[in-house]
This record gives C-alpha cells, sequence and structure tokens, in this order.
C-alpha cells in the first residue's frame, strides 16, 4: 500500500497554439490507506485525472508519484495498481474463478498461491457459490462484485474505481456501496474512486475532490465540503437539493452572493416572504419551490408540518449561523 502525490499535474491534447488543456495543474497529497473519490459532472476531467494515474494517459507536465516512485513514465502494469472498470471487463467464455485468477496466471503466480488469493477474495465479496458461472451467468451487481475480486487478488498498492456503479439499479447502488466500504475497511488499500454521482461521493469519501471544467474546486471532508463550499460552483453541486444562491436576498453584501441550504431556512411569521410555486413530497419531509422576489428559493420542512397551498406567501427566515457568501465576480468564498 502507498500514498499518492498530484504535483501539478496538466493534461493537453494537441500541440502548440492547437492544444486543449483538459487537465489545469491539479494538486493533491493522498495518504496511504485513505478512500479519496474524485467528483464533478460529465466532461470536468475526473476520468482523465484518474487514467493519468492508472498510466493509461500521458500527463502533460507535472508529476505523479506512487509511494516513494515518480510513474509518470511507467506502464499500467508497473505501477502496482488495480482498476475497476465501468463495463466490468470480464471474459465471458471464463468462469468466474478463472477471471479473477486470470492476471495472477500471467504472473505465473504459482497454482496454490492463485487458488488461496481467489478464495479469499470470492469470500469476502459472497463469490465463492459463483466461482464455475460464466458472466452470462451472473446478475449486475455479481459481475461487478466479479470484477472487484479480480483487482483484490493482485494486492496492489492502489485500487481505481473509474464510475464502477453506474449500469447498478438504484438499490444494487446502494447495497454495492456499503460493500465498497467494508472492503476499504477490510483491506485498507489507498483507493481513487470516480464518480458524477454527489450521493456516493458523500457516503463512500473520506476525503473528495470535487473537480470543475479541468480543475480542483475543493479537496476536503464530505463534511466540509457540504457545510464549508470553497466556491458557487460547490455549493452548486453538492447538495439535494442544492443550495439556495441567492444575489438580490435582504440583507445581501455588496459584491457577494448568499447562500443558503434549504434545511436552514425556518417556516414561521416572520422573514422573507416567499411565494410558493409547488410543493414535492418526500417521504419524512417536504420541499417547497417558490419565489423570492425574481428568483426562486427552495424549503425544506417536515412532513407533520401543513403543506402551504401553490401560490400562497408564506414567511422564511434563514439561520444566521449557517448562512454563505461568495464573491460575486470569482465565485470564490469569502
Amino acid at each position: 500500500m502507498a500514498s499518492i502525490q498530484l504535483k501539478n499535474v496538466v493534461k493537453r491534447y494537441g500541440q502548440g497554439k492547437l492544444a486543449l488543456q483538459v487537465i489545469h495543474g491539479v494538486s493533491a497529497e493522498i495518504a496511504d490507506r485513505e478512500f479519496i473519490v474524485i467528483v464533478g459532472p460529465s466532461g470536468c476531467g475526473k476520468s482523465t485525472l484518474l487514467r493519468m494515474v492508472a498510466g493509461l494517459e500521458e500527463v502533460s507536465s507535472g508529476e505523479i508519484r506512487i509511494g516513494d516512485r515518480v510513474v509518470n513514465d511507467l506502464e499500467p502494469a508497473e505501477r502496482d495498481i488495480a482498476m475497476v472498470f465501468q463495463n466490468y471487463a470480464l471474459y465471458p467464455h471464463m468462469s468466474v474463478f478463472d477471471n479473477m485468477a486470470y492476471g495472477l496466471k500471467i504472473k505465473k503466480v504459482p497454482v496454490a498461491e492463485i487458488k488461496t488469493r481467489v478464495d479469499k477474495a470470492a469470500g469476502i465479496l459472497e463469490l465463492r457459490q459463483l466461482l464455475a458461472r460464466k458472466p452470462r451467468e451472473l446478475s449486475g451487481g455479481q459481475r461487478q462484485r466479479v470484477a472487484m475480486g479480480r483487482a483484490i487478488v493482485r494486492q496492489p498498492q492502489v485500487f481505481l474505481f473509474d464510475e464502477p456503479l453506474s449500469n447498478l439499479d438504484a438499490k444494487l447502488r446502494a447495497h454495492t456501496r456499503l460493500e465498497i466500504q467494508k472492503l476499504h475497511r477490510e483491506l485498507g488499500i489507498t483507493s481513487l474512486f470516480v464518480t458524477h454521482d454527489q450521493v456516493e461521493a458523500m457516503t463512500l469519501a473520506q476525503r473528495m475532490i470535487v473537480m470543475n471544467a479541468g480543475a480542483m474546486e475543493q479537496f476536503a471532508t464530505p463534511e466540509e465540503v457540504y457545510h464549508r463550499p470553497a466556491s458557487i460552483f460547490v455549493a452548486s453541486f453538492i447538495g439535494s437539493p442544492p443550495m439556495n444562491l441567492l444575489k438580490n436576498a435582504q440583507g445581501n453584501r455588496p459584491g457577494a452572493v448568499l447562500g443558503i441550504r434549504p434545511e436552514h431556512l425556518d417556516v414561521g411569521r416572520e422573514g422573507w416572504q416567499v411565494r410558493v410555486e409547488t410543493v414535492e413530497l418526500l417521504g419524512a419531509e417536504r420541499l417547497v419551490y417558490g419565489r423570492l422576489g425574481d428568483e426562486q428559493i427552495i424549503v425544506r420542512t417536515d412532513e407533520e408540518k401543513p403543506a402551504p397551498a401553490n401560490d400562497s406567501v408564506i414567511h422564511v427566515k434563514p439561520r444566521e449561523e449557517r448562512l454563505h457568501w461568495f464573491d460575486a465576480a470569482t465565485g470564490k468564498r469569502l
């Protein structure tokens, strides 16, 4: 196992004036045994960054270090990493056992050692009853576990996950997230996990890198990212529903955007006047969508409180200690 260091990592395609830069000087120190999630919208560069760590993309400038080695010029096979892909990449003609064992056979690991490693991984992932099956005989969740098992048996220094849960349905994704958390607790292998799903990021990460247009907006714990977003982008991307970002609310500072989470607005007899547009019931809570002047605002309320009628006016009061201020020009936190 090993730490990972990214030092001013840049990726560009092409040369000279026509070069397209897609990663803009990302730097991060990832500790040994840490589980890091790289999260951001489609096209933000998160998978490109992961693929540079894996050696599947060249680094245009900067340095990537795994453990005590600079790996910029090393082939993927020389980096002591194991990658789990979105599409599982299983061999359809091989059994589960052979899929998990294949990489070890190529490395000429002794047969007894291969059996021991596969059996251990199969036990961790509850695959022992499936070792003789072919991938076509497995469910999507089972195929995902086989892909993870194939990575585990290699006993790498680093795990790299590239959106591994995106092909699963919502219930199975939630279950597999728990399995990945359990796996990391048991094995303690340094891990980078790419996703566009903020729920996955918040539930899995010990720390998370939030990417936007090829740049790292914030690198912090999920709690820090949620409660102290570094920019308007982070505030709007992390959270479901997202933070309210208001330019013209009462009490706004000049040149600043006011941020407030929907759950930090209290409905009462005083405060901002919000005209209700629609109410969404989400089990134990309601989301009230309305207009504050010419801006949309979302208020999260308890289901036990009566739902306001559409086109009615309610009063909401922001909790002063929960206000966030952002520079309107740069988007950065003030």
